[in-house]
């Protein structure tokens, strides 16, 4: 037991990092641990790597708003959340920003874990129902967010220009972490080259409460664990996407309504890959590819064992980025903002170099021209996730 209790501390303080560093994922320290896996089980159980690992996870859930809140630093699960959580910012609530998403992470996993009982008796019916008219949901759903808009015409070239991008960056077999150089650009370098050109002052901050409205919060709880468990079946579907799933869905859902669900989606989704792992023996999430891989099986004790895991390191993850969100308030207002801009965008363009080559930082730069386009235009960044949507499309109807 003792054990355990370390393995999940030590897997918050990993989650914890990755969090907060941008450009470090889970999926890259799941992947170094499964291959030094060989020199580890000498020392420890393969249950308690597991332990460490889904601890990493679920607390990486929490503390990845904080960059993209504070920094303009996003990756591929809060890609959205970033001009919210920057509105909040420059009202001075950058820390109410996060307090948010954390209370969608708490009740998302919360509802998620005491949900699980009645999910697994229907999940393999659920999967089997929707799997062959995923790629019509999707097009229905980026018809209808392009509809929405007043000018049709930018929008959908947006949408393509962005898909167009995503397609071949997939394809682009020479290239590690494909995901890392194109959200980088388009959602975070974008914002932070916006914010320095046009002098973005950041106010104080105030550590102040939001009051959430009870419908507001139901809503959202509710669509992202409805829709973030339907997700989590299907390969290459992200929390991003079910983000964007879940507000055409829930309709006129305010700011507030928004960063709860995309706190929650994240968290929702890590749990349930657990139990989709457990009942169709498929793993849809890249960090429960990664520990399906060193568990040699993986049963209904086990599954009960990192639940229970999952809920101890989200208390932990819940004081830490509460915590932490009060140092990054703290700190922000100290720093020239511009220059904070720029260093950023340098640490982000090293890390895509050493990480990806020459051909990363071109697809960051190609990105970041993209990304550039909306707030120009004035259309809705979500367009922009045509660059996972339309390549997960093609997959599911070709």
């Amino acid at each position: 037991m003792i054990s355990m209790l370390f393995a999940i501390l030590f897997g918050c303080i990993a989650g914890t990092i990755t969090g907060i560093t941008p450009g470090i994922h889970i999926n890259l320290v799941a992947t170094l641990i499964l291959a030094s896996s060989p020199i580890l089980a000498t020392f420890v159980s393969p249950i308690l790597i597991a332990i460490f690992i889904i601890s990493m996870a679920i607390t990486h859930t929490f503390t990845d708003f904080l960059p993209s809140c504070f920094l303009g630093a996003p990756d591929s699960d809060t890609v959205l959340s970033v001009l919210p959580g920057h509105r909040y910012l420059l009202a001075g609530k950058g820390y109410e920003a996060v307090f948010l998403t954390i209370i969608g992470s708490v009740l998302g996993l919360i509802i998620t874990i005491t949900s699980i009982p009645l999910m697994i008796p229907f999940l393999k019916s659920i999967y089997t129902l929707l799997r062959n008219y995923i790629g019509y949901i999707l097009i229905a759903v980026v018809i209808f967010m392009i509809l929405r808009e007043k000018s049709k015409l930018w929008p959908f070239i947006i949408f393509l220009f962005s898909g167009t991008l995503g397609i071949t960056v997939f394809n682009i077999t020479i290239l590690r972490e494909p995901l890392l150089p194109m959200l980088s650009g388009m959602f975070g370098i974008s914002t932070l080259f916006l914010s320095y050109k046009d002098n973005v002052k950041i106010p104080p901050q105030k550590i102040t409460y939001p009051e959430i409205d009870r419908s507001t919060g139901i809503k959202s709880i509710g669509s992202s664990v409805i829709v973030g468990s339907i997700a989590s079946f299907f390969p290459g579907i992200s929390p991003a996407h079910a983000a964007i799933i879940a507000t055409q869905i829930v309709r006129k859902l305010s700011t507030q309504g928004f960063l709860i669900l995309v706190g929650s989606l994240n968290t929702v989704n890590m749990v349930v890959s657990m139990v989709t792992l457990y009942t169709i023996d498929k793993a849809r999430n890249g960090t429960i590819v990664i520990m399906s891989k060193i568990l040699e099986s993986f049963n209904l004790d086990l599954l009960i064992l990192l639940v229970g895991a999952s809920l101890i390191a989200g208390l932990l993850a819940t004081i830490i980025t509460l915590k932490l969100s009060k140092v990054f308030s703290s700190l922000i207002t100290k720093v020239n903002y511009q220059k904070l801009c720029i260093t950023i965008i340098i640490i982000v363009t090293l890390v895509v170099a050493m990480l990806t080559g020459l051909i990363g930082l071109f697809v960051m730069i190609v990105s970041t021209l993209i990304g550039i386009i909306p707030a120009i235009k004035g259309i809705s960044r979500n367009h922009l996730m045509g660059c996972l949507l339309l390549p997960v499309i093609l997959y599911y109807i070709l």
